[in-house]
């Protein structure tokens, strides 16, 4: 049942993943999805879980060495190992974040992450503030700053933005230059590949650094 529903999310996002829809995915009844489940959000709990997992199956297959110095590539490698899988589902982050409880795959996931770090010589103390920095981009997303939606390159934004610019000068200065049309876009507006890997190398430096120093 929760592949089929990771496969409707797949097809027309979570907005499609419905318990009707799911039912005639699986040629059921709606109404016997709820002997499986109790509601949408236990459902939904369930797919959460299911996309997690997936990324500990991928995770654990990677055989680095991580002690010492060594911790920084293997946590890199892991962190963008999981972020493939969330690009093949990009509907997951959204799914993540509206989760009040922690699935039990995520724990798995970031007890591995701190494994590695331990590894590599961190204190407890440090590689909390460690998952602190890393925040979503441990999980392979980040939560972009500005989303301007679909029409960013249109005229009517482009006015938009210049109309800004008495009142926020460098902030419209830096979206007019910045907004573009982007076919690679992956998780959100200007989230592809290369800033994804700038901020996670900025934050994973900076940890290096700290860990070396005490």
């Amino acid at each position: 049942m929760l592949r089929a529903a990771v496969s409707l999310a797949d097809e027309g996002g979570l907005k499609s993943l419905t318990m009707r829809r799911l039912a005639e995915s699986l040629d059921a009844e709606a109404m016997s999805l709820y002997y499986h489940v109790a509601n949408k959000e236990e459902l939904l709990d369930g797919v959460a879980e299911f996309v997690v997992q997936e990324i500990n199956d991928v995770v654990d297959r990677i055989d680095l060495p991580s002690a010492g110095a060594d911790w920084k590539k293997a946590a890199r490698q892991r962190i963008l190992a999981a972020r493939e899988v969330l690009l093949r589902h990009p509907w997951a982050p959204e799914l993540l974040q509206t989760r009040t409880t922690a699935p039990v795959a995520v724990a798995k996931y970031f007890d591995g992450l701190l494994r590695l770090m331990r590894d590599g010589g961190f204190s407890y103390d440090l590689a909390h503030h460690g998952l602190h920095a890393l925040g979503s981009r441990a999980l392979g997303f980040s939560q972009e700053l500005f989303n301007p939606g679909d029409d960013a390159n249109s005229d009517d934004s482009a006015a938009m933005m210049e109309n800004m610019a008495g009142q926020f000068p460098y902030l419209a200065g830096m979206l007019m230059e910045i907004v573009h049309d982007d076919p690679d876009s992956t998780l959100g507006w200007c989230d592809d590949q290369t800033e994804f890997e700038f901020g996670l190398d900025i934050v994973l430096d900076g940890l290096d650094r700290l860990r070396s120093e005490r």
